[in-house]
């Protein structure tokens, strides 16, 4: 027996036992402070939406509560605002996060959604999570590695307080910054911060995101044509979402050089689409009109479009918040209003639509599996949702909703591109190309 060996095998597994439980003890730690920073964002936005829905006319206030974000961003802040950009890159680099970043995205999401502009909440929690992971990453003088990861910890916790998916909370963050190579050296606190900052919101009764799929049609012929078509349709909407969030930015910063302006023109323009369409529905999140489609209500046939173009004047123009929800709420309006038309259960094809369209925005598919999973229940429909994420994840090509986000491999081909994803014509070249314009 070679006691060498053995002794070697000792001290190896000693050296993992240790960064287990260090490791466990910060995904504690992380899910403690962000679950309770997400509670807390989570009753105010509540809070916000139901003060703005019983007072329509706040949304007249929308111009001033611009100001005062483009006040906090310009005279606090001093720094450009790459937003979930910043937090995906100190993930991939040696970039820094401020500490202000986590206070300054959750008071502007709060304003934004209190005075009706389009936008989501995900995204922000995925900011304040990683811009806290980041801060106590500091704090215990964590490597840069180490830090990397906290940072994922914080993440995971962020987007599971508000969305209660701990698994796609888990994995999205793992995920989300080279797809194609996952960093699951951060499996342990990933899922620890996820589940225990879930935990926490569970025990104030803070409701997971569900939606209710009452029937799932057989798996016929003419049901599996119908659905494909819906998941290759939804890779495109999914394409064109990320382009008109990208290019109204662009086209925002062009025109109007002053930040102020800017969100004064982002302002008015919602206000006054909301007036012509007579409809709040688009405003704020829009998680009403998602249950909707599940629950057999009215859903305009043009709501994923409208929603949109609101969304991409709210945050083009300076506005704060996710894109996550709003893209949700496009998937799951595109896919009503073509289970109108293919004459599809309308809860079944609006399920198809939302995780088509989150699949083709994020780029990641085994989150967009997972939750499934989680919104839609495990037993229900698993085939079609199994395809819906491979076909839009294939379809979708380059786009991505975060220009720091990097595609490992080819979604055509086994070989390695590395290349960012593209908000322009670039979706439409060739791997190689795409390769040889990022270098």
């Amino acid at each position: 027996m070679d006691l060498a060996k053995i002794y070697e095998y000792c001290i190896h597994l000693g050296e993992n036992i240790i960064t287990f439980f260090k490791w466990v003890a910060i995904g504690v730690l992380i899910g403690v402070v962000v679950g309770f920073v997400g509670l807390s964002f989570h009753e105010l936005l509540a809070l916000a939406d139901g003060v703005r829905n019983d007072n329509p006319w706040f949304l007249f206030l929308l111009p001033i509560g611009g100001l005062v974000i483009a006040g906090l961003y310009k005279y606090w802040m001093k720094e450009p605002d790459k937003g979930t950009n910043l937090v995906i890159s100190a993930i991939a680099s040696k970039e820094d996060i401020s500490p202000k970043l986590a206070p300054l995205i959750y008071i502007s999401t709060v304003i934004t959604h209190l005075f009706g502009g389009s936008a989501g909440r995900e995204g922000a929690a995925f900011q304040i999570g990683g811009c806290i992971g980041n801060l106590f990453g500091k704090l215990l003088k964590l490597d840069e590695s180490d830090k990397h990861t906290i940072i994922m910890c914080g993440m995971s916790a962020g987007f599971s307080a508000l969305f209660g998916t701990p698994m796609a909370a888990a994995v999205f963050a793992m995920e989300i910054v080279s797809v194609g190579v996952m960093y699951y050296g951060a499996i342990v606190p990933c899922f620890i911060a996820s589940y225990v900052s879930v935990g926490i919101a569970r025990y104030f009764n803070v409701v997971p995101v569900s939606f209710r799929l009452s029937f799932i049609p057989t798996y016929d012929v003419e049901t599996i044509v119908k659905s494909l078509v819906i998941m290759g349709l939804s890779a495109f909407i999914s394409g064109l979402f990320c382009f008109l969030l990208h290019e109204s930015r662009k086209h925002f910063k062009k025109s109007f050089k002053n930040p102020f302006i800017r969100i004064l023109v982002g302002a008015a323009s919602v206000i006054i689409l909301t007036l012509v369409l007579r409809t709040n529905i688009y405003n704020g999140s829009g998680m009403e009109t998602m249950h909707e489609c599940f629950d057999i209500g009215y859903v305009p046939y043009f709501a994923f479009l409208i929603k949109m173009i609101m969304t991409a004047l709210t945050l083009g123009s300076g506005f704060k918040g996710g894109e996550i929800v709003p893209s949700l709420f496009v998937g799951a309006t595109f896919g009503h209003t073509m289970g109108v038309l293919l004459n599809l259960p309308t809860a079944f094809a609006s399920g198809i639509g939302m995780i088509g369209v989150f699949t083709g925005v994020t780029n990641c598919p085994i989150t967009s599996l997972l939750l499934s999973f989680e919104l839609f229940g495990y037993k229900k429909g698993v085939m079609f949702y199994a395809l819906t994420v491979a076909i839009s994840y294939m379809l979708s090509g380059y786009y991505g909703l975060y220009s720091s986000q990097k595609i490992m491999y080819s979604k055509m081909k086994t070989s390695f591109i590395d290349i960012k994803t593209s908000n322009s014509a670039n979706r439409f070249k060739s791997d190689d190309s795409s390769k040889k314009s990022e270098d």
